[in-house]
């Protein structure tokens, strides 16, 4: 599986959550901000144009590490 597979609906979701935060940020003010308050935007505007998020890799390392499945079960 590639690490690239966000489909489309996750990438306008990734699009949308960095535009609207990018906006809290110019209505706050640019410089009055710290550098880090960037990051999330940064990384979800990556994620909307490559695909690849960082947060579900992170997100799933974690769950490995705990031993806990990745894939939902239904009860049918």
């Amino acid at each position: 599986m590639s690490m690239f597979n966000a489909n489309r609906v996750q990438r306008v979701f990734f699009f949308n959550v960095a535009m609207l935060s990018l906006t809290g940020l110019w209505l706050t003010g640019f410089d009055k901000l710290h550098w880090f308050a960037y990051v999330v935007p940064a990384g979800l505007l990556f994620a909307a144009l490559t695909g690849f998020c960082l947060g579900f890799v992170i997100a799933k390392k974690v769950l490995d590490i705990l031993g806990i499945s990745d894939k939902s079960t239904q009860i049918t």
